[in-house]
């Protein structure tokens, strides 16, 4: 459970409205019970014993009977030894002579008529019933907690948070400075917005939360609501969204007319883009009820009643799509970006999550830090969590940095298959392929060093070879492009100088599909083809509507698309050419480096350098790590997809 569940779970109300209101219920109808036994129950048990006719004569001429009382249609009565019975009255007209042959007293009373009020009751009950049915179900649909109910459509579900538990403060928040320091002067303004307004500052009306998912952007808004001291409402985009046209806007006023009880206040909306996108983009009631959400949450955020006190806070990754109406000065004054962390920010995130682990003294943050570039904070947490779980599996009571070694690999490659079936060949195949990769990585000047080599089946892959870049990097130079596209190629040669021309396998597919995408960038994107020139002939990247696109590249001929294409092609056969010139050359190391690989299977970036130097790499001869599966079951080689061969794409390629 999260806190937010916490927070505003059952309990919050002192337990579960539904229970509570169906044990008075049940009370009400216990308590008509016990009524209408109290009506009925004496009359009826102090009558005695129910004899019949026949019985009675027999007592009265036995001399059993003491004495009687007489009604229209019963005869009540008490026999010599204190019993008393009840028998229903015939027209006997010889049965008072009887009586008084036997000296019994008699009593004549009138018949006992049905109680008025009791007839009432019982008639009305099922009326009640139904109508104290009736209306519980009522009470429980226009309650439905913030709108749930089915009579509470056009309520909010926006939900105010206490943060009375698992409190979240900017102290958590780490390796985003620049984004929580914007947020930070908002908090300040609401803790103190005299230190602003006595030099003509106004309070901000929004802030648009920007960046990829996992980069820290509802952490942020829960660290505001930790820190502001103020009231905090969250709801999500898609809880505006209804099938019915009108709700949407209905609950958009039923949440401002909320937040301005408890101004100054805070309302946060996650994943606005559900509800923002741009007005105009199709047809239908669905597009309808969407945009008339829209148009009222632009008017209570900047419309002609002012909303004091009451600030925005949206988070979003698909900025492109939002209505500019939305993202105007007077909605949101601020669009923060939350980018992935630089090693800095990986290093302050690790240390965050690492104080919940205990660790072992050769762990070090920078050091997993430089090795995970291009992670979130979101893969970060779920890779000192990784750790963790294996350390707890193998029974250790710290977790060691062979443990996060162990994380980095599956989060970034795939979780280890040694249980498939791999015969010699397949695995022979394997082991050059990834090898061919290595070599001509290890003698590209541009390209990124080799973090790890394995001919272990990890995800979809037969075997990888992972690079990785020695710092953050924020461009794509033309050499490293080409440096890529020549490493890419680099397993389909071995497997052809090494096992010739008909024996190529499919193993290449996701190699050649890559650097085909990465050819096709430079040629259409990057204008780094002399013969199509600086143009831009790439699809549009932003969301089209109604046939307009404001990314929308430029009109191209048939002749244009035939010389991409041809520039495209001669681009990858380049990185070919050049993988088969320096794997001729240097076909010794490719056999060395293979046979390691059959040996050890998996071998890090120094390994691979001392070995091909002509160096020990200090392992224990003849001993692989683990061994793959025994030989018996070949793999269909149409099904052999490999890759990644080359390091992560870096930001703003």
């Amino acid at each position: 459970m999260n806190d937010n569940d916490k927070q505003n779970g059952p309990d919050n109300n002192g337990g579960n409205p539904w229970m509570k209101s169906l044990l008075i219920w049940v009370g009400i109808l216990v308590s008509l019970a016990i009524f209408v036994q109290l009506f009925n129950g004496p009359s009826t048990q102090t009558q005695g014993q129910v004899i019949p006719y026949s019985t009675f004569l027999n007592r009265v001429d036995e001399g059993s009977v003491r004495e009687v009382n007489i009604a229209t249609n019963t005869i009540t009565g008490i026999q010599t030894n204190d019993e008393k019975f009840r028998t229903n009255a015939l027209n006997d007209p010889n049965l008072i002579e009887r009586l008084r042959a036997k000296n019994v007293v008699m009593n004549a009373r009138p018949e006992e008529g049905p109680n008025i009020w009791m007839a009432i009751l019982v008639q009305s009950l099922p009326f009640l019933l139904f109508l104290g049915i009736a209306f519980f179900v009522l009470r429980q649909m226009q309650k439905g907690g913030g709108g749930g109910g089915a009579m509470g459509f056009g309520k909010s579900r926006a939900r105010m948070l206490t943060q009375k538990e698992g409190k979240v403060t900017f102290d958590d928040v780490a390796g985003i400075d620049e984004a929580r320091a914007e947020l930070t002067e908002i908090v300040d303004f609401l803790k103190d917005p005299t230190k602003f307004a006595r030099l003509g500052g106004k309070i901000p009306k929004g802030a648009l939360l920007v960046g990829s998912p996992g980069t820290g952007k509802t952490l942020l808004a829960r660290a505001i609501a930790g820190e502001a001291g103020v009231p905090f409402f969250t709801i999500s985009g898609s809880d505006f969204v209804e099938m019915f046209v009108g709700v949407g806007a209905s609950r958009v006023r039923d949440m401002f007319e909320q937040a301005k009880k408890s101004a100054p206040c805070i309302v946060f909306i996650d994943e606005i883009d559900a509800v923002g996108r741009h007005r105009g983009a199709g047809l239908g009631n669905g597009n309808d009820e969407r945009e008339q959400t829209l148009n009222q949450l632009l008017v209570e955020m900047d419309g002609f009643e002012a909303n004091e006190g009451i600030i925005i806070v949206a988070a979003t990754n698909r900025p492109d799509v939002l209505d500019p109406a939305l993202l105007r000065p007077g909605r949101f004054d601020r669009q923060v970006v939350v980018p992935r962390p630089d090693i800095e920010g990986r290093i302050k995130i690790l240390q965050v999550h690492m104080k919940k682990v205990p660790l072992a003294p050769d762990v070090d943050a920078r050091v997993i830090a430089r090795g995970t570039p291009g992670f979130s904070g979101a893969d970060l947490a779920n890779l000192v969590n990784e750790a963790a779980l294996m350390a707890a599996r193998k029974g250790k009571r710290l977790v060691a940095n062979s443990e996060f070694e162990e994380a980095k690999d599956k989060v970034m490659m795939g979780a280890e298959r040694r249980s498939m079936v791999m015969t010699d060949d397949e695995k022979r195949m394997t082991a050059y392929h990834e090898a061919g990769h290595a070599i001509v990585s290890l003698h590209e000047p541009a390209s990124d060093p080799i973090h790890k080599a394995t001919i272990i089946p990890r995800g979809r892959a037969l075997g990888m070879v992972m690079r990785l870049p020695e710092r953050d990097s924020y461009s794509y130079h033309r050499d490293k492009m080409y440096a890529n596209l020549s490493v890419a190629m680099g397993g389909r040669i071995a497997e052809e100088i090494i096992f010739g021309y008909d024996k190529v396998s499919s193993g290449a597919s996701g190699d050649i599909q890559q650097a085909t995408s990465l050819a096709r960038d430079m040629v259409t994107r990057w204008g780094m083809s002399d013969a199509v020139g600086p143009v831009e002939y790439a699809e549009p990247q932003g969301e089209s509507f109604l046939g307009y696109s404001s990314s929308a590249p430029a009109r191209m001929s048939n002749k244009t698309a035939e010389l991409i294409d041809s520039e495209i092609k001669r681009i990858v056969e380049g990185g070919l050419e050049r993988a088969r010139q320096l794997l001729t050359e240097h076909v010794d190391q490719l056999h060395t480096l293979a046979g390691a690989l059959l040996e050890y299977e998996t071998l890090s970036g120094d390994e691979i350098k001392r070995l091909i130097a002509g160096e020990d790499i200090g392992r224990d001869e003849g001993t692989p790590s683990t061994p793959l599966a025994a030989a018996g079951t070949s793999i269909p080689k149409t099904r052999r997809p490999r890759g990644p061969f080359g390091s992560p794409t870096p930001q703003g390629a």
